[in-house]
C-alpha cells in the first residue's frame, strides 16, 4: 500500500513540474536546451540519470553480477571516471563553445556546421530516429513488466500510466521540466541506493564479510570454464563508458549549461553520483551469490539463470516495505528520466533536423515549439505501440541501438571538437563505418557478444576518419574559423 502511496505522489509532483516548466518554455531554445541556463547541479544529476536507467539496475546488475561477480565492478568504476568525469572534463567546455559558435542544438546540426556538409545533418537524423526510438521503447518494456511484477498492474495498463506521466511532463515542459525532474529523481535514486546496500549488508554481517563469502561461492555458481573473459570484461566497460561519449542524448547536456564555470563542479557532483549509483546497482547483482545457492537462485522456464529475476527477487525478499517502495521508485525515477532524454532527442531528429521549414506557411509565426510538442506526443505513441507488441525487427534494433548509435558519432564528434584537420569526407566514412561494423559485427558474433560488436564499432571510425581525411579535400577555412573561435 506504501508503494502506491509513494507512486501516486511522485507521478503527481511530475506532472505539476511540467506544468510549471511549461510557463517557462517559448522558444525552441527554451524546450530542447532549457535556454542553455542549467546549474551545475542540475546538469550534472541530468547527466546521471540520463545515464543510468532500469536497464542497470535489473538487467546488467544482475546479469553481470552473477556471470562476473567481482568483476562487475569494474564497469562501475568505468562508468564513473571515463563515462561521468572524463566526459565532463574533456567535452563539456569545447561542445558548449562550439555549439554556440556554430548555433547548433543537437548532435546533427553540429556535425553538418562543424563539416560544412549539408547533407550529414539528415543522415545522422535518420540514425537517431532509427535507433534511439526502440531503445526507449525497450525502457518502456522493461517499466511495464516491473510495475506488472509490483503492483499486480496488468502490463498494458502499467505502460499506458507510464506514457501519460511521463508525456505530460516531456510534452509540456520540455528539457526545463526534464532537468528538474531529474534533479528530483536523482535525490530519490541517490539515497535509496545508499540504502539500498546499507540494509543488505547489515543482513549479511557487514559489506566486507559479504565479498569474502561471495569469493568462495563464485566459483562454485559459475565454474572457471563459464566465467567471463577478460577481453569480455573489457569491452563491456568500455562501451558502458567511453561509448557514452557518442550518445547525442548525453552530449545534449553539455549544450545545455549555462556556463564554464559550471563544469567543474559538475564534474565532480556526476562523478560521485555516478560512483555511488554505479557500485550501488552491481555491488547489489553480486550479493546474489551471497544470499542466493545454486538451487534458490531464480531460473527461467528451460532450467537457467534468470538474470532480469535476480535483483527483484534480492530486493523483495530483504528489503522492508517502505525502503522497498522508495527503491522501486529508485528504478522508475532511471527509468523515466532516460526516457525522457531518448524522446526529446529522437523528436528533434524530425522537428529541428529534418523538418525544413520552422514558420508556419500560412501565419509566418514560429510553430518550432508545438511541432517539438506534438512530435513528442507521437514518439512516446510509437515506443508504447512497440512495447505493447513487441516487433521481432524492432526487438533486434533494441540490441542494436546503443553500439549503432554510438560507433556512428563517437568519432565525428570528437575529431570535431579537437581536430582541424578532419574533412567532411572523413566525417562521413566515421560515421558510416562505426554504423556498418556494429550491424555486421552484431549478426556475425550473434547477440551474446554485442559488448564486442559495439567495442569494435566505435573504435574503427577513430582509424577510418584520419586516414580518409588524409586523401580527401582539406576542410573550409572559414569553417574552421568559425567553430574553433575561442578555443
Amino acid at each position: 500500500m506504501i508503494g502506491i502511496l509513494f507512486l501516486i505522489v511522485f507521478l503527481f509532483l511530475m506532472t505539476g513540474i511540467g506544468i510549471w516548466g511549461m510557463k517557462k518554455t517559448k522558444t525552441l531554445g527554451d524546450f530542447f536546451l532549457g535556454g542553455r541556463s542549467m546549474g551545475p547541479w542540475v546538469s550534472a544529476v541530468a547527466y546521471g540519470t540520463s545515464y543510468f536507467s532500469a536497464v542497470l539496475f535489473i538487467g546488467f546488475a544482475g546479469t553481470q553480477g552473477w556471470q562476473f561477480g567481482l568483476n562487475a565492478l569494474w564497469i562501475a568504476f568505468g562508468n564513473a571516471v571515463i563515462g561521468a568525469l572524463g566526459a565532463w572534463l574533456l567535452l563539456a567546455r569545447r561542445t558548449r563553445r562550439m555549439t554556440q559558435n556554430l548555433d547548433a542544438m543537437t548532435m546533427p546540426e553540429f556535425l553538418q556546421e562543424r563539416y560544412g556538409a549539408k547533407h550529414l545533418k539528415p543522415v545522422a537524423a535518420s540514425i537517431i530516429f532509427f535507433f534511439l526510438l526502440p531503445y526507449s521503447a525497450s525502457v518502456f518494456k522493461g517499466l511495464g513488466h516491473l510495475f506488472e511484477a509490483v503492483f499486480h498492474i496488468p502490463y498494458d495498463m502499467a505502460l499506458l500510466i507510464m506514457i501519460a506521466f511521463t508525456g505530460v511532463y516531456l510534452i509540456l515542459g520540455g528539457y526545463f521540466a526534464i532537468a528538474v525532474t531529474d534533479f528530483i529523481q536523482g535525490l530519490i535514486m541517490f539515497f535509496g541506493a545508499i540504502g539500498m546496500i546499507g540494509v543488505l549488508a547489515s543482513q549479511g554481517g557487514g559489506i566486507f564479510e559479504i565479498i569474502a563469502e561471495v569469493q568462495k561461492q563464485y566459483p562454485v555458481h559459475v565454474p572457471p570454464e563459464r566465467q567471463p573473459s577478460a577481453l569480455t570484461v573489457l569491452s563491456l566497460v568500455f562501451m558502458t563508458s567511453f561509448g557514452t561519449w557518442g550518445l547525442p542524448q548525453m552530449s545534449q547536456k553539455f549544450y545545455a549549461i549555462k556556463n564554464e564555470r559550471v563544469i567543474s563542479k559538475a564534474a565532480i557532483a556526476t562523478t560521485v553520483f555516478a560512483l555511488v549509483i554505479g557500485f550501488s546497482a552491481y555491488l547489489t547483482g553480486i550479493f546474489s551469490h551471497f544470499f542466493f545457492t545454486l538451487e534458490s537462485v531464480p531460473k527461467n522456464d528451460s532450467g537457467g539463470v534468470f538474470y532480469d529475476r535476480i535483483v527483484p527477487a534480492l530486493l523483495t525478499e530483504h528489503l522492508p516495505e517502505a525502503l522497498m517502495a522508495l527503491i522501486l521508485l529508485l528504478i522508475l525515477s532511471a527509468s523515466m528520466s532516460t526516457l525522457s532524454s531518448l524522446v526529446l532527442v529522437s523528436s528533434s531528429a524530425v522537428a529541428i533536423d529534418l523538418y525544413p521549414s520552422r514558420t508556419s506557411a500560412k501565419t509566418g509565426k514560429d510553430i518550432s515549439v508545438a511541432m517539438m510538442r506534438f512530435l513528442s506526443a507521437v514518439f512516446v505513441i510509437i515506443s508504447y505501440l512497440i512495447s505493447r507488441f513487441q516487433f521481432g525487427f524492432i526487438v533486434t534494433l533494441m540490441s542494436l541501438s546503443w553500439g549503432a548509435v554510438s560507433g556512428a558519432f563517437a568519432a565525428p564528434y570528437l575529431y570535431g571538437l579537437y581536430s582541424k584537420r578532419v574533412t567532411k569526407a572523413g566525417a562521413y566514412a566515421g560515421l558510416l563505418s562505426g554504423l556498418g561494423v556494429e550491424i555486421l559485427l552484431f549478426f556475425v558474433l550473434g547477440p551474446a557478444k554485442s559488448p564486442l560488436a559495439a567495442s569494435c564499432a566505435i573504435i574503427v571510425p577513430f582509424i577510418v576518419v584520419p586516414v580518409v581525411s588524409a586523401f580527401t579535400k582539406t576542410p573550409d577555412q572559414a569553417v574552421i574559423d568559425r567553430a574553433f573561435s575561442g578555443i
